[in-house]
């Protein structure tokens, strides 16, 4: 009972107990009677008084008191210490130095002295700088702020909010350069909506009125391109219910290429896996996705149908943000402005990439690895999809997204790197 007695005794002065001094001193009560009423010791309250007074006519006005000028009233150099309670305190009083104590800027100047208590790192400097190091590995290596914090949990803790706010500060030399998504983005060209010309049965809206499960089992399907005067680029396949992302390199921007990829597909892991993966497809309306029957005719013999396409409103990407998201994890491996040239891209680059992709902790997942929920959620048929591109699941300590991972494995394949 002392115990809880002495904690609610030395607590921190609140706002009403200010306002009740601020009270006080304004009728010259003695600070007895008024630590009397609070509850508190007597130089609880007058330390309270001179620590937070303010200037109230002189140099720095508004400011804390620093200390009493020569030549001061009396009345500030013992208590109460400010000119509260005085009957010249508002238009007879001719001293040039004046100080007074105001509830709200008492609180404001409390919270401000806690606050800044409490900045900076409460770590020794010599375990500071090992975790500093360890940080700025990994955002060398493309990893969030997020995925340090949970990748890292066994060696310090550190919430992503404390990460961030270390980079924000330039402790250990950090700098908010080094977080990829500070850059900003070009603003989006607008422009008059048009229709979609595949029809209400293929648009966004019949997606829309499908069962949420089977929304939220679909595929969202993109294509990524480098430069302006490449002729390949990459269709990406991004499943929405274990965040797995498919690359598949395209000879060319067009729906037969596309469709080409897809028999591919198909074929390396059977038609049922595929339907049970890919039968639900949601994508845009770019000119390479335009025939929807070559990309829903299945390519094996016997079979009907392996998919059902629809088509996301015109330019309303968000729609299938999933992919898009996940655009900004691949641009890390493959990023543009580097000189990059998407015809210099082979097979192989596109399962170094979806490796490192796909072993990426994603928070929204609980930092599971998408490679891991994949196997997860479609056990043999996820299994049989990874064999069939090369993908596998990466090591934490061995993740790398930036493009350097793809030229490292051009390199031990004997190739010349991409950048």
């Amino acid at each position: 009972m002392s115990g809880k007695r002495r904690q609610r005794r030395y607590r921190r002065l609140d706002r009403a107990e200010r306002a009740a001094i601020e009270r006080g001193l304004d009728k010259n009560r003695s600070a007895r009677e008024m630590a009397r009423d609070l509850g508190r010791s007597q130089s609880s309250v007058a330390d309270e008084v001179r620590r937070n007074r303010t200037v109230s006519r002189g140099p720095a006005k508004g400011e804390r008191v620093e200390s009493v000028p020569e030549g001061a009233c009396a009345r500030l150099k013992g208590w109460p210490h400010v000119c509260n309670g005085c009957n010249k305190r508002r238009y007879h009083c001719g001293r040039p130095f004046r100080c007074e104590y105001s509830a709200a800027r008492a609180q404001g100047l409390a919270d401000g002295t806690l606050s800044d208590s409490r900045r900076g790192v409460d770590r020794s400097e010599g375990e500071f700088e090992r975790i500093a190091a360890a940080i700025r590995a990994d955002l060398a290596r493309g990893l969030s702020p997020a995925q340090i914090s949970a990748g890292r949990s066994r060696e310090f803790r550190a919430a992503p909010s404390t990460i961030y706010r270390w980079i924000d500060r330039g402790y250990a030399g950090m700098s908010n350069m080094e977080l990829r998504r500070k850059v900003g983005y070009k603003e989006r060209r607008k422009g008059a909506p048009r229709p979609t010309s595949h029809g209400p049965e293929r648009s966004f809206a019949a997606f829309s009125a499908l069962p949420e499960a089977a929304r939220e089992a679909a595929c969202e399907m993109d294509t990524v391109i480098g430069r302006s005067s490449d002729r390949q680029c990459v269709l990406t396949l991004y499943l929405r219910c274990c965040r797995a992302q498919v690359l598949l390199l395209l000879p060319e921007r067009s729906s037969s290429a596309v469709a080409a990829a897809l028999d591919m597909l198909e074929t390396a892991v059977g038609g049922a896996a595929f339907q049970r993966m890919l039968g639900l497809v949601l994508t845009d309306n770019g000119a390479e996705f335009s025939d929807w029957e070559s990309l829903e005719r299945s390519c094996l013999p016997g079979a009907g149908a392996r998919c059902r396409v629809y088509y996301c409103d015109v330019r309303q990407s968000q729609q299938k943000g999933g992919c898009e998201r996940n655009h900004v994890e691949l641009r890390k491996l493959l990023p543009k402005g580097r000189g990059i040239s998407f015809d210099d891209l082979e097979p192989a680059d596109m399962a170094a990439a979806m490796s490192q992709l796909n072993s990426e902790p994603r928070p929204s997942m609980a930092f599971m690895a998408p490679a891991r929920a994949l196997l997860a959620a479609y056990g043999d048929d996820g299994a049989a999809l990874m064999d069939a591109l090369g993908m596998e699941e990466v090591p934490y300590g061995e993740l790398l997204m930036g493009v350097e991972a793809i030229d490292r494995a051009r390199r031990e394949r004997g190739s010349e790197p991409l950048a």
